[in-house]
Order: C-alpha cells, then sequence, then structure tokens
C-alpha cells in the first residue's frame, strides 16, 4: 500500500497513504474540485511545504502536519467522508530535475504519461467512505480540473520523474 516516487529527481520518495486520514492537507473529495477550496488548498499547501523545508533545512525530526486531537464527532467524519490528498508538495518536495518534463505513472494494469504541470495539480484519492482503497488502490488520481472525476486512474504503485 506504498507508492514510490522515483526517477529525474534529487529525492527519491516512498508515500504511505495509510496515514493521510491524519493529515491535516486532506481534503473531502466533493471540496476538492471547487474553485475557492482550491485556492485555499494551493495557499495552505505552499505554506506547509515552505515550513516542512524550513524543518528539513534546520536537520529536525521530519513530521507531516498532523492533527493535534481527533474530537469524538471528528472520528464519526474520518471513518465515513472519501478524502484526497494534493500531490504538489510531495512531488516539489523530491526535488523533480530541471530537464525533466512527463511522469510516468505504473498502475497495476497499465502506465500513464503525465506532463508534470497536470502531475503537479492532481489529487490522490486515498479513503472513499472512511476506508482505505484495497481493491484498486492504494490511490486514484484525479485531476484537480475535475476533468477525469468519473474515470480516474486507479491501482498507481510507482510514479516515474521523466
Amino acid at each position: 500500500m506504498i507508492i514510490q516516487v522515483k526517477g529525474k529527481v534529487k529525492f527519491p520518495i516512498t508515500i504511505d497513504p495509510s496515514v493521510w486520514i491524519f493529515d491535516d492537507r486532506k481534503i473531502k473529495f466533493l471540496d476538492a474540485f471547487s474553485e475557492m477550496k482550491r485556492e485555499e488548498e494551493e495557499d495552505h499547501a505552499k505554506k506547509t511545504a515552505e515550513m516542512f523545508d524550513l524543518e528539513v533545512y534546520a536537520q529536525k525530526k521530519i513530521k507531516p502536519p498532523v492533527n493535534k486531537s481527533v474530537r469524538r464527532y471528528d472520528r464519526e467524519a474520518l471513518l465515513s467522508e472519501s478524502y484526497v490528498m494534493p500531490l504538489k508538495p510531495f512531488i516539489e518536495h523530491t526535488e523533480v530535475a530541471p530537464d525533466a518534463n512527463e511522469a510516468l505513472l505504473h498502475t497495476k494494469d497499465e502506465q500513464v504519461v503525465l506532463s508534470l504541470h497536470l502531475l503537479n495539480n492532481s489529487y490522490l484519492l486515498f479513503a472513499k467512505d472512511g476506508k482505505p482503497l484495497k481493491e484498486d488502490g492504494p490511490v486514484h488520481l484525479y485531476f484537480a480540473d475535475g476533468s477525469n472525476k468519473d474515470e480516474p486512474i486507479k491501482g498507481i504503485q510507482t510514479i516515474e520523474i521523466r
């Protein structure tokens, strides 16, 4: 249930979507495609990435932003909602090589080529109705413009930057 990001990057990473349910950067699936929410998310993602970079350069223990306390009613929502995570902060963290211009997504069934711009402006669905995507997961990729909302890219196992 992990995803590797590798290829023309300075820092290859492994992403574990199973821990994102407690991450403050997650967005409700239905909210992800509203214009105002997307702008707020981009601002939040940029601030979060800046804070993350500061921690890395200060050589402190790396921790993603995590909810400090999950209240009881929040737990019910966590177990019933569908959530996506913006992909951009993760791709930025890898420090993509300047000559890279596309990404090859290795899925269980096929390989899909995307531009880096499209990849950076995408969401990964990691929880549907509060449960991890086991059957056709670990994640589904949705473009931020919602153009593939009915047919996401499923079963992503590796993201190779080329």
